[in-house]
């Protein structure tokens, strides 16, 4: 008897552990009106209204990869992350604990699971997508478009279905598309590189690198929601869609 009254008292001392860690994580409802209301007006406009991701990645899954751990996930948003768009914030430790909160709590969702086949998506990246003429991929491709590496890690499948269907859904920051007419009459058009109040340089298709004074140019054009990239809704069938949106999904190593 003695031996089975400990074994109650050591489980329920088991069960009052994990109640007690339960409560400490769980936030309270002015706690998680708090949270979200900074992470609306801190986060929302580059990863995104539900942590979907955009300009920044996808934050609503359950592992991060520059937060592993609450800790983490706190410093990041104190001081940012180095080399990245992330910047620190001022945020006093009560908000910024909260608003770490919130943040796990936009990762607490089930596993997305997707209809198509990253082994038949890779495939068509290289062929039939023609994606690798364009796009540069772990340091292969073309530099035409915009870096893929880790695609996946910040945008969600949602959100690379649509840009594959409509490509003007979503640029990225600075992105603009420029047209130029040479006091010659030579027509040249590329992907804006840098620019300033004198000069522009552009790349083009096949990956020239142009540069032009403004005052040598006949003709100057900058297109900031037009994008060169075809829609890909019949150029590919719906299941390869499919396939490509899990093969692009399935790139979540960072550059």
């Amino acid at each position: 008897m003695a031996s089975i009254h400990f074994q109650r008292r050591i489980t329920f001392c088991v069960l009052l552990c994990f109640v007690g860690l339960y409560v400490a994580d769980a936030q309270s409802p002015a706690e998680s009106a708090l949270g979200e209301r900074l992470y609306l007006t801190q986060c929302a406009m580059c990863h995104g209204p539900q942590g979907e991701g955009g300009r920044g990645p996808v934050l609503a899954k359950p592992k991060l990869l520059h937060a592993p751990d609450d800790e983490a996930l706190r410093a990041v948003i104190r001081f940012g992350i180095a080399g990245t768009g992330m910047p620190g914030t001022r945020l006093i430790e009560t908000e910024n604990r909260e608003l770490a909160a919130y943040v796990r709590k936009l990762g607490r969702v089930a596993p997305t699971v997707l209809a198509g086949d990253a082994q038949r998506g890779a495939q068509l990246y290289l062929g039939k997508g023609a994606c690798v003429v364009c796009h540069t991929l772990a340091g292969n491709g073309g530099v035409f478009g915009p870096d893929l590496t880790g695609i996946g890690a910040s945008r969600s499948p949602q959100h690379l279905r649509a840009s594959l269907l409509d490509p003007t859904v979503d640029f990225p920051r600075g992105f603009a598309y420029i047209s130029v007419m040479t006091r010659t009459g030579r027509k040249l058009n590329g992907v804006r590189v840098n620019e300033d109040s004198f000069s522009i340089q552009f790349r083009d298709a096949a990956g020239t690198l142009h540069s032009f004074w403004k005052s040598d140019l006949h003709g100057f054009r900058k297109e900031l929601k037009q994008s060169p990239m075809p829609s890909y809704r019949t150029k590919l069938t719906p299941s390869e869609i499919d396939d490509l949106v899990a093969y692009l999904a399935s790139l979540q190593e960072a550059k």
